[in-house]
C-alpha cells in the first residue's frame, strides 16, 4: 500500500512506526515542506483524498491536532487511536482513512501494533455502511 506519514517530532517511537511501514513492506509518502503539525495533517489528508496514498498516518506530540488537521480535508476520516482495538474498531466501525497517534505517550512497540491494527483492516464492517454514509459531507469527494 501507499501510505502518506508525517510527524513533527522525530524519537524512537516515530521512528519505530516508519521503519514498521517499510518493513511491511509499504510505499511511504513524506512531506517535503513545513514542519508544523497543521501543515502535516493536511498534506497527509491532501495525499489520501487525491488518491497519491491509501491511508494516511500522522503523529504530533497528542495526535490531537495532526488529527483535526487531517480532519479539516474534506474526504477524510482521521481517527486518534491508542491501542490496537481502537485502532481496528476505527477501520471497521468508522471506515476511518487517516491514523493519528501521539508520539509521546506511545511506547515504539505499542504505536507499531497500533499501526499494524489500523492497516490490516482491510474493510469496514458491511453493518456499518448507513451509519458511515450519515457522517459524510453533501458531495464528498471520496464517496
Amino acid at each position: 500500500m501507499r501510505i502518506a506519514f508525517a510527524c513533527d517530532d522525530q524519537n524512537e517511537t516515530t521512528r519505530a512506526v516508519a521503519g514498521a511501514l517499510i518493513e511491511d513492506g509499504h510505499d511511504v509518502i513524506r512531506p517535503d515542506g513545513s514542519p508544523a503539525w497543521p501543515d502535516l495533517g493536511r498534506f497527509v489528508g491532501d495525499a489520501v483524498v487525491d488518491g497519491r496514498a491509501d491511508y494516511g498516518v500522522v503523529m504530533c506530540w497528542t495526535g490531537t491536532g495532526t488529527a483535526i488537521a487531517a480532519n479539516k480535508v474534506p474526504g477524510v476520516r482521521a481517527a486518534l487511536a491508542w491501542d490496537p482495538w481502537i485502532a481496528r474498531g476505527a477501520r471497521l466501525w468508522n471506515d476511518a482513512n487517516v491514523l493519528a497517534m501521539s508520539l509521546k505517550r506511545l511506547a515504539p512497540d505499542v504505536a507499531v501494533e497500533v499501526l499494524r491494527a489500523f492497516l490490516d483492516t482491510a474493510e469496514p464492517d458491511p453493518g456499518e455502511a448507513a451509519a458511515i454514509a450519515a457522517i459524510e459531507p453533501p458531495g464528498d469527494p471520496s464517496r
